[in-house]
């Protein structure tokens, strides 16, 4: 094997890895519920996707261990795609939650200072 062919596999092994490091780490903060670092990690993982696209033909998909990390891989990406949903769906229901106590929507202040002039009333 060339040596330049060496290097580019080394470089798509190091890839693959950092890959499913970053596929761990987006379970493990969904599972925390640290949703902030979740999305920070999101874009990391996409910039990863195109180095490897990037890449010159390779043989490294067609390796054991890469076929080791993808069979690992899939059940994480099950899992944060399950978990993500379920979060942006309970993330919905609180806003709505929220929107059904605003009293009028985009002018919530003037109903109150309205509402407020109500009480200052003598009667």
């Amino acid at each position: 094997m060339r040596e330049e062919d060496e290097k580019v596999l080394s470089e798509a092994r190091e890839l693959w890895q950092r890959y499913l490091m970053l596929t761990r780490e987006l379970l493990k903060f969904i599972d925390r519920q640290d949703i902030d670092t979740f999305l920070a990690i999101v874009p990391q993982r996409g910039d990863l996707i195109e180095k490897m696209k990037a890449l010159p033909e390779n043989q490294f998909r067609e390796t054991q261990e890469c076929k080791d990390m993808i069979e690992e891989i899939k059940p994480l990406d099950m899992q944060i795609i399950y978990k993500a949903r379920s979060w942006l769906n309970k993330s919905r229901r609180q806003n709505s939650a929220v929107r059904a106590y605003d009293l009028t929507g985009a002018d919530a202040v003037t109903a109150v200072n309205a509402r407020g002039n109500i009480f200052n009333r003598s009667y």
